[in-house]
């Protein structure tokens, strides 16, 4: 059994396209296999989540202040990376709380939720409220060419003229390293890897073509979050050394942002998934295109947003407690339209770098609104 509770071995081969054709079920249909019971939000088990995790970072952190220092040099210089691993492991898991708080799954009050989400993201170095929206945005166009938010891949004709010169394994090795390392930064300042916008999109500027009107205030507020953050850390270094804190904080953060941009990645990245044009695209077969994977027992450690992301796309504001509940509920309905693949994530983060460079139609198709991962130059 998985982490969270599944076999790690589908019934279904996990590189067999799903379908494209429309669904013989809908939304309502799926939603009535699930019990009741998961769509429900508990303010005070939800926060026991986060006080779980607060007490994992307080222990790890006194560990690396009073206990490493002390070992001796090899054991130290092992010491601190295995906490900077764990450490930055159980903030992922504070990071999806805070991700569940943008989608008012943490509680029944928008208030609380966004209250939670802004102090946990804020800490984190996310603006909150700026990617609430736009991860909104993904959520209501998860599988469009032209309208999903991230990881949007792009055909053969609009590569950048080095793709090819990256498609080996020193390339592939070079990518994956960028992403993870600076990916997600570049994201938020720049939108590399987002959807593409006639103007320039960043997630810190109210200005930005990726918000309305009504949202710019509080991206705003976002920003002031991340200010906070930010004169903390400086306050932090000043008291001690930016050493210290970069080991004790600045480092985990690193771990962070690289799971994120790795499980963002993997769910959406995947040789068995379609995506479509405006013209063949529909929000359910949009939120089906995508997989649940296997972490082992990190899939507890990230609350289980690892391998419950099918039922996640399609009820964003179930808690992650129910989740796992309501996947098994859904599979038998879903058949060949759900998609997990247990293939180690090491292996998964590798194949699918190698595998799904572009997209493309299929050959001699008469559905030319369907298109495929493609490897070949």
């Amino acid at each position: 059994m998985g982490a969270g509770g599944r076999m790690t071995v589908d019934e279904t081969e996990p590189l067999q396209r799903v379908p494209t054709t429309k669904p013989p079920f809908t939304l309502g249909e799926i939603k009535k296999v699930i019990p009741p019971h998961c769509f429900r939000r508990s303010i005070l088990r939800s926060s026991w989540y986060v006080i779980q995790d607060l007490a994992i970072v307080i222990l790890l952190l006194y560990f690396a202040v009073n206990v490493i220092p002390s070992l001796p040099s090899p054991a130290r210089l092992l010491a601190w990376p295995l906490y900077w691993l764990a450490q930055g492991s159980v903030m992922t898991g504070l990071w999806v709380i805070a991700h569940e708080c943008g989608h008012h799954a943490f509680s029944d009050y928008s208030l609380v939720d966004d209250a939670v989400g802004l102090v946990i993201h804020s800490a984190l170095f996310v603006p909150y409220f700026s990617w609430k929206y736009s991860h909104r945005r993904h959520h209501s166009n998860t599988g469009s060419l032209d309208r999903d938010e991230v990881f949007v891949p792009k055909p053969k004709s609009q590569l950048s003229w080095f793709s090819k010169y990256l498609n080996n394994p020193p390339g592939r090795f070079l990518t994956l390293f960028v992403s993870l390392t600076v990916g997600w930064p570049l994201y938020l300042a720049f939108n590399v890897s987002g959807r593409h916008y006639d103007s320039f999109a960043c997630h810190f500027l109210p200005s930005s073509p990726i918000y309305s009107d009504r949202e710019r205030v509080q991206i705003l507020v976002s920003d002031v979050g991340l200010a906070v953050a930010v004169f903390v850390v400086h306050r932090l270094s000043s008291a001690f050394s930016f050493a210290s804190v970069a080991s004790l904080y600045l480092l985990p953060l690193v771990i962070v942002n690289a799971f994120l941009v790795l499980i963002t990645f993997l769910q959406h990245t995947h040789p068995a998934l379609p995506h479509y044009d405006s013209a063949e695209w529909d929000w359910l077969r949009g939120a089906l295109a995508t997989v649940d994977r296997d972490y082992g027992f990190l899939n507890k450690v990230f609350h289980i947003i690892t391998d419950t992301h099918v039922v996640h796309h399609l009820f964003s504001s179930m808690p992650h407690y129910h989740a796992m509940e309501a996947t098994l509920a859904v599979k038998p309905l879903l058949g060949e339209y759900y998609r997990f693949d247990g293939t180690p994530v090491y292996k998964a983060m590798w194949r699918e770098a190698k595998e799904c460079l572009y997209v493309a139609p299929d050959d001699g198709t008469k559905n030319r609104g369907v298109f495929w991962y493609r490897n070949k130059f």
